[in-house]
């Protein structure tokens, strides 16, 4: 599981020809495990509401500025059903924490999609009970999503992150060894974040019994107490991606849209070069989109033909199987752990 020797500070840090040496090593060890295929998931955002209130998130239950919604389930189930993009294998449905959500809208989506489609589901949305994290399963659901965010604990408190860190890495070791194949990631570049952090960061994602992990750059939110706050590091994002994918080969590692805000119009396309093996299409309805604020409104939407084109000049090609296809083959996590 830990193929290579733990990175240091200046692996990080690194720029330049060395750092390009540095991804092309990881990606070279995304082909060797999952040759030149990428995953393509969609992505439906149900609903704004949310009873946390981290500071880098502009969905947090303080932002009284925000018009919150729950999208209904037929629109959603009409669009996944019967005009979904050709590309899709995978669709995450996500949420910000509202458990109301999960049980008027998310349960009915996930049986319609297990019924009516062959694609792979998964969740995002947040640390439930275990009775609904039963109930999705049941329904279909087969991939959770639920990220820790940062690594260190007093600053996950500081920052009002959901719970404490201690629990939300219970509730990820729950999922797993209920059954769950389980994704989870961190922030890069959070104001006053040291390289320290960073490791730690890389440390619990080593850890943790994960089928995939997410390394996003943090990009200041409106309406947040950090909106003032500088944008994190491409590069260092980029280190960290790479550094993930030589660490955990085996994990399934998103491009994501974030990249592209970071400083540089190529980003997203760095995250493939840098070991990134899936990309994700935003789905959601667009007078529902720019509410679902998870920095800011300007997002960077990915649309089918950005995807495409992003693997194309990569010269990878879309995978044809599911992420869930993909697992069949493989036993939990969990219980490989447990062997």
């Amino acid at each position: 599981m830990n193929s290579r020797t733990f990175p240091d500070a200046d692996t990080l840090a690194v720029r330049g020809a060395e750092q390009s040496a540095f991804h092309a090593e990881a990606a070279a060890a995304t082909r060797e495990r999952f040759g030149r295929r990428v995953f393509v998931r969609g992505v439906v955002e149900v609903s704004n509401h949310c009873r946390e209130n981290c500071h880098y998130c502009g969905m947090r239950r303080d932002n009284r500025s925000l018009d919150r919604y729950r999208a209904g389930h037929d629109p959603l189930a009409e669009l996944l059903v019967h005009h979904r993009p050709a590309s899709l294998t995978d669709v995450n449905i996500q949420t910000g924490e509202d458990p109301v959500a999960v049980r008027e809208v998310v349960l009915p989506l996930v049986r319609t999609l297990r019924r009516e489609t062959p694609l792979g589901v998964s969740v995002c949305l947040g640390t439930l009970n275990e009775a609904l994290y039963d109930e999705l399963q049941e329904a279909g659901a087969s991939l959770y999503i639920i990220k820790f965010e940062l690594a260190d604990a007093a600053r996950y408190e500081q920052l009002e992150a959901p719970g404490t860190l201690a629990e939300r890495v219970g509730h990820i070791r729950l999922l797993a060894a209920r059954g769950w194949r389980v994704s989870s990631g961190f922030i890069a570049g959070l104001s006053g974040q040291d390289t320290d952090e960073m490791l730690e960061n890389l440390r619990l994602a080593r850890d943790l019994p994960l089928d995939g992990c997410s390394v996003s750059p943090f990009i200041p939110g409106e309406a947040t107490p950090l909106a003032r706050n500088r944008v994190g590091a491409l590069d260092t994002t980029l280190n960290c991606m790479a550094a993930l994918r030589l660490m955990r080969p085996e994990l399934i590692i998103p491009a994501v849209s974030a990249l592209n805000l970071a400083g540089a119009d190529d980003g997203y396309q760095r995250g493939l070069r840098a070991g990134a093996n899936l990309c994700t299409i935003n789905l959601t309805p667009s007078e529902l989109r720019e509410d679902y604020l998870l920095y800011k409104r300007e997002r960077f939407i990915m649309s089918e033909e950005r995807v495409l084109h992003a693997i194309a000049a990569e010269g990878l090609e879309v995978s044809r199987a599911s992420m869930e296809e993909h697992w069949q083959a493989r036993p939990l996590l969990a219980e490989a752990l447990a062997d």
